[in-house]
């Protein structure tokens, strides 16, 4: 029995395990020192906007420690940078960065399949251009914020492959480096090709994004040579409103909305839709589904007590807006409010109030 099958309790339990399991993994000693020893060896820091979609998994394609791409999930993909919170929480990360004597890379990324559309991305519909011309709009914003020299944050727009998890970079002059159709011999002069796209990125970064590049293709390589089921059904159980959701990459697991649009009302009454038809059409028991908000902090204290109050809110927003909407669902729906340290991963379940 698959976990999506499985009693509500059961899938809350498991669920909890995972991320036990992914703090404990990312605090231990050699997880740690890998940190350290990347970031020595690779100073750039990485952003990526994309997709609450489990199987955008840039760390794991790129051969990359956990811990080193700092993600901005969001339901569908959708983003825009005028969006007060979305844009704070980019300045400042993006602030603290620079202070500390690092250039930023920006992917902001849209995915697709190329053997069904259906397993391509239901937020755009399925249509990729429509998804293309929304990172380009995203782009445009970045540099408007950040400068369009991009001599110390550089925006590019990144294509994720879901077949074969395959990286496509778009660069000058309308560009495209498909990593899928890249043979071992051309592989030899992915450095050149790389210069063609972004003739104006800095060297040092230019030398981090060809590391990603040359790991994106070791694991293309590794997924050609396994056989591995392609699922595209929703079969998602529960809807995560908040930041800190990084353990959560199992496809058709979740679905995650970021704390970023004015608008919360509208997400979540998409995703409880969602979790609605997948109980009508018995892709999921119904039973219940979990609704589970999460708000990271940095420093105990104030930022700690802050993070606890943030993640009531929002808990008890969407459950509003689901209860007045859907209350049949509502009726179906567990709750879980917690917190995440981001300089440890633990995750800290709330006492209910």
């Amino acid at each position: 029995m698959t976990i999506h099958h499985r009693p509500i309790d059961q899938r809350i339990d498991w669920l909890l395990d995972l991320a036990r399991r992914h703090t404990a993994e990312f605090r231990s000693p050699e997880a740690c020192l890998a940190r350290d020893l990347y970031r020595a060896s690779h100073p750039t820091a990485i952003m990526v906007l994309k997709c609450m979609d489990g199987r955008i998994n840039i760390p794991v394609v790129t051969n990359t420690p956990p811990g080193i791409i700092q993600p901005f999930r969001n339901l569908g993909g959708m983003f825009d940078l005028g969006w007060p919170h979305l844009g704070e929480v980019l300045a400042s990360h993006i602030q603290r960065m620079v202070a500390d004597g690092r250039r930023v890379l920006i992917f902001i990324t849209y995915h697709f399949s190329r053997g069904d559309t259906k397993r391509g991305c239901a937020g755009f519909g399925y249509d990729t251009e429509r998804a293309l011309a929304h990172t380009s709009a995203i782009k445009q914003q970045a540099e408007q914020i950040f400068g369009s020299r991009r001599s110390t944050v550089y925006p590019l727009i990144c294509g994720f492959e879901t077949d074969e998890d395959a990286l496509l970079l778009h660069g000058v002059d309308n560009q495209v480096l498909d990593l899928s159709t890249i043979t071992p011999k051309q592989a030899v002069s992915l450095d050149q090709r790389l210069s063609a796209l972004y003739p104006d990125m800095p060297e040092q970064m230019h030398a981090d994004l060809l590391r990603l590049l040359r790991g994106n293709l070791q694991w293309i390589s590794q997924v050609r040579q396994t056989c591995r089921l392609l699922e595209f059904e929703h079969r998602e159980w529960m809807i995560c409103l908040g930041r800190g959701f990084d353990f959560l990459h199992t496809p058709n697991l979740a679905l995650i909305i970021g704390p970023y649009s004015p608008d919360l009302a509208d997400p979540i009454r998409k995703a409880a839709a969602i979790i609605e038809s997948n109980m009508g059409s018995k892709r999921i028991p119904d039973d219940g589904f979990l609704l589970f908000a999460s708000v990271p902090y940095d420093e105990i204290g104030v930022d700690q007590a802050r993070a606890e109050l943030k993640s009531r809110f929002l808990a008890d927003y969407a459950a509003e807006v689901i209860r007045s909407d859907f209350p049949r669902l509502a009726e179906k729906m567990h709750r879980k409010t917690a917190i995440l340290s981001w300089r440890s991963r633990e995750l800290e379940i709330l006492p209910p109030k």
